[in-house]
């Protein structure tokens, strides 16, 4: 092949692809298994939340070729995850802040 890609190196590269599916199969598995699992009602969202994380992890870094990029796509992950974060503890906060209604008896 004259375009720079040897036959060994796309093998390789296919055998990786390979075996990112299998795992994100095998992770599949595992959430399906783990809705079964009663650790109560925050060990598992805790549990879902680390199993999507770890398959979004070999998708983003693998298909999407991430683990191959510069620091710039880093740093604009970290404040995407930094914004994330951020955006969910404001909807916490206001889950929990109820204004209450002066003279409702309440």
């Amino acid at each position: 092949m004259g375009d720079g890609h040897s036959k060994e190196d796309i093998k390789k590269h296919v055998k990786l692809y390979i075996g990112i599916f299998i795992a994100l199969l095998v992770g599949t598995v595992v959430t399906v298994l783990a809705a079964y699992v009663d650790l109560g009602h925050k060990m598992n969202i805790a549990l879902a939340l680390l199993i999507a994380s770890v398959k979004a992890f070999l998708v983003a870094g693998f298909f999407m070729h991430l683990t191959s990029e510069k620091k710039t796509i880093y740093t604009i992950l970290a404040c995407t995850v930094v914004f994330f974060i951020g955006l969910m503890a404001l909807t916490v906060i206001a889950h929990f802040d109820v204004p209450t209604i002066a003279g409702s008896g309440h």
